[in-house]
């Protein structure tokens, strides 16, 4: 009679065993397949939604500070831009037209949007022309 219970407790133990390898096995194929996929998909979307941020370096051409619109110079073309924040309205009051300035802006609408507006100092070179040499003066 014990052999038959030890038996039976071997039976019942390698069935318990097998019946949670089975649980744990996942379905070949998903239930909804789609609904992953779209979240993603929409991920991708705001990313490219999203502005890139621009900067262009070079001498202003024009200002309205009361429009909060400008024009910058750079190496290869102007850029007309408008000041959309309080603190870049607030520097276009600071410089005037023949200025060098470095611009911060985005491109939202088909519009350039400024970001920041920063003046910056002018060249060496610039500085030196500028100057007038002084002779010291003799007795």
């Amino acid at each position: 009679m014990k052999n038959m219970i030890k038996v039976l407790v071997v039976a019942l133990t390698t069935l318990s065993f097998s019946a949670l390898g089975f649980a744990q096995a996942k379905p070949a194929t998903p239930a909804t397949p789609a609904t992953p996929a779209a979240p993603a998909e929409k991920k991708t979307e705001t990313k490219s939604e999203k502005a890139k941020t621009l900067r262009v370096t070079g001498e202003l051409t024009s200002v309205d500070a009361k429009a909060g619109t400008f024009a910058v110079k750079g190496n290869d073309k102007e850029v007309k831009l408008a000041a959309d924040s309080k603190s870049a309205k607030d520097a276009l009051e600071k410089v005037k037209v023949g200025d060098m300035v470095r611009v911060s802006y985005t491109e939202k609408d088909g519009k350039m949007i400024a970001t920041s507006v920063k003046a910056e100092a002018k060249k060496a070179t610039e500085k030196k022309s500028d100057m007038t040499e002084k002779k010291p003066a003799t007795k």
